[in-house]
């Protein structure tokens, strides 16, 4: 039976994309068959699968939500590096819920597209849009769970309120299966008050719903998208990766790494760098 998971929060800049490419990398490197679906017209997921210029794609997820011509293996992608499957997204799908205004059953297009393939699958994630729109409520259609990423910021915060109540309101209405799986710190600063405590004011409201875990803000995140992998094959043993469990590299043996200072700031830096600096 397939599961799906619906990564969401109105707020943008919160680490969706970053928690749906490396939660489905890390399912499918432990040997299940996983779908990831793009749903966000910034095309954000599909340029972190490797795909460089999505504007350039022929098919995306546009066309099968708006062409009853156009079914689900005409717009599967690959990325071998993740060993998975995609669905990509790019600027087109912004003019899809427009078009999809006047569809009848435009809630759950893509719960249909999908079904063909969902006997073959373990997991398929949707990285949905920040928003609480039609692609939105599509991104929750059938689904079994909703992991909302919250970045520990104030501002952030206002966003776990809208997407709780857009999923008691609207999308809990058109899926009665649909469950709130948790929400995910992200972002998180354990060196600043701010962070601790906006945790804390996000475990008050909802206590049944915080995961134990938070995903600290690194650059390391921010440079996978570049390189088109997931934190799993560019930083393997970045202390991110501490949530989901120990993982051995996979740097040949002998073979020279490159080092990186973790979190060493110009000010810490050895005293004769420094002093060669201002030469």
């Amino acid at each position: 039976m397939t599961r799906i998971i619906s990564v969401a929060n109105q707020k943008g800049g919160v680490g969706k994309t970053t928690t749906a490419v490396n939660l489905a990398a890390a399912i499918a490197e432990a040997g299940p068959k996983v779908l990831a679906v793009d749903l966000d017209p910034q095309g954000h997921l599909t340029i972190n699968m490797g795909c460089r210029r999505p504007d350039e794609l022929e098919r995306t997820i546009y066309d099968l939500l708006t062409d009853h011509r156009v079914n689900v293996a005409d717009v599967l992608l690959s990325s071998d590096g993740m060993g998975l499957d995609f669905i990509p997204a790019n600027i087109d799908l912004s003019g899809a819920e427009l078009q999809l205004v006047t569809e009848f059953g435009r809630e759950s297009i893509l719960k249909e597209k999908l079904e063909p393939i969902d006997g073959v699958l373990r997991l398929r994630g949707h990285r949905c849009p920040p928003s609480l729109g039609l692609l939105c409520i599509n991104g929750a259609g059938r689904v079994d769970g909703r992991d909302h990423p919250a970045a520990v910021r104030v501002l952030r915060h206002e966003g776990d309120a809208a997407a709780a109540a857009h999923h008691r309101s609207g999308a809990g209405k058109l899926n009665s299966h649909l469950r709130v799986a948790g929400i995910l710190p992200t972002l998180y600063k354990s060196r600043t008050l701010h962070s601790q405590e906006v945790l804390d004011l996000v475990k008050g409201a909802y206590p049944d719903l915080v995961f134990p875990i938070t995903v600290d803000s690194s650059i390391r995140f921010a440079e996978t998208p570049l390189a088109g992998q997931s934190i799993l094959e560019y930083a393997r043993t970045h202390q991110g990766l501490a949530p989901i469990g120990p993982r051995q590299s996979r740097h040949r043996p002998g073979s020279r790494r490159r080092r990186h200072h973790r979190g060493l700031r110009s000010a810490e830096r050895p005293r004769e760098r420094v002093r060669a600096a201002r030469r």
